[in-house]
């Protein structure tokens, strides 16, 4: 049985800045951007919010766009046997992807068209502008999502996401990162858009295949949006997300509350795999005592009876012992 996410009604986007830092939990925030001009035309019509889009668009960088035959109704996925994908990509002009998507408006049966992560700044200057939002978080990275229905695996992203619906309606479902047993994730080097995917069709799980989804759902959240909602997903929250109208629009917002020179987890976590995976059980669990001692569990005391000229990597991290570690790792990996 799912659960709903936790609701924000009221929230001044003024005072967003003051309270979206200190999140760490899943949270719909109804009305958020309910002010933008991008809203307001949506809700007048598709064709009225193409050209609210277009006003900005300077046509001199083409997007990538998604496209994905009717019989795959909007699920963007792996092909049936996992050799590749069951959409293909191409570079056009994101005017073209408008029209487009306003002429397939009355089919009841289109090919799928996604534009996926496009970065706001670089293809619409301006738009940020004029549909403003104030965040309070360092370097948020703002995109764009354009398309009509679609289906979007469960997934997780290292940063923190505000996702904001500008046009039509989107149902997200979230889980907590412990769900990962149960989501039967496919591979972590070979995806469809970057990040590991659920390989479950959740409009028709297959629970003879996937039998621990069902315990999965039973801890899911979900919640619908319509224009002018958003939804917060903290780090490394699965999600999944569903484009329910003929035409859909996402803006969203991701960042990380570390320092810049932090390198990615993902590294580290392939990096494991290529040390760690294939060691006899008994070292593994030798090697879970160490790294919970200086990642996990790590604390002031855990390096505190050695001088802190002689700490190293024990010490404090900056950008310059960043440096040195990366340096030291690159020696090591190319032996």
């Amino acid at each position: 049985m799912t659960g709903r996410i936790e609701e924000v009604h009221g929230l001044d986007p003024a005072q967003l800045h003051t309270q979206l830092p200190g999140w760490t939990t899943p949270k719909v925030l109804r009305g958020l951007v309910a002010h933008w001009p991008m809203v307001a035309a949506a809700r007048t019509s598709a064709a009225a919010a193409v050209a609210h889009l277009k006003q900005f668009d300077h046509g001199q960088l083409p997007v990538t766009a998604t496209t994905a035959p009717p019989q795959a109704q909007g699920r963007l996925f792996y092909n049936a046997d996992m050799s590749g994908f069951n959409f293909r990509r191409e570079q056009i002009a994101l005017k073209v992807v408008l029209d487009t998507l306003l002429k397939y408006q009355p089919d009841p049966d289109p090919p799928g068209i996604y534009v996926a992560s496009t970065t706001l700044d670089s293809f619409l200057p301006g738009f940020g502008a004029c549909n403003p939002l104030a965040l309070g978080v360092d370097d948020p990275l703002a995109s764009i999502w354009i398309g009509n229905r679609s289906r979007i695996a469960a997934h997780q992203d290292v940063p923190d996401n505000l996702a904001c619906v500008a046009a039509g309606r989107r149902r997200v479902t979230l889980f907590a990162p412990e769900q990962i047993d149960n989501l039967y994730i496919g591979p972590l080097d070979f995806t469809p858009a970057g990040q590991a995917i659920s390989l479950v069709d959740f409009a028709a799980p297959d629970l003879q295949r996937f039998p621990r989804f069902a315990q999965a759902l039973a801890h899911a959240q979900v919640a619908e949006l319509g224009p002018g909602d958003a939804v917060f997903i903290p780090s490394l929250w699965w999600h999944h997300m569903e484009g329910l109208d003929t035409f859909n629009v996402l803006v969203n917002y991701w960042w990380r509350q570390v320092p810049a020179w932090m390198d990615a987890p993902m590294n580290a976590l392939m990096l494991a795999m290529l040390a760690l995976r294939e060691l006899p059980p008994h070292q593994r669990e030798q090697w879970r005592t160490v790294f919970d001692h200086y990642v996990f569990h790590a604390d002031p005391d855990t390096a505190a009876h050695v001088p802190v000229h002689a700490r190293g990597v024990l010490g404090a991290l900056d950008a310059n012992t960043a440096a040195q570690v990366r340096s030291v790792l690159r020696r090591r990996l190319e032996r």
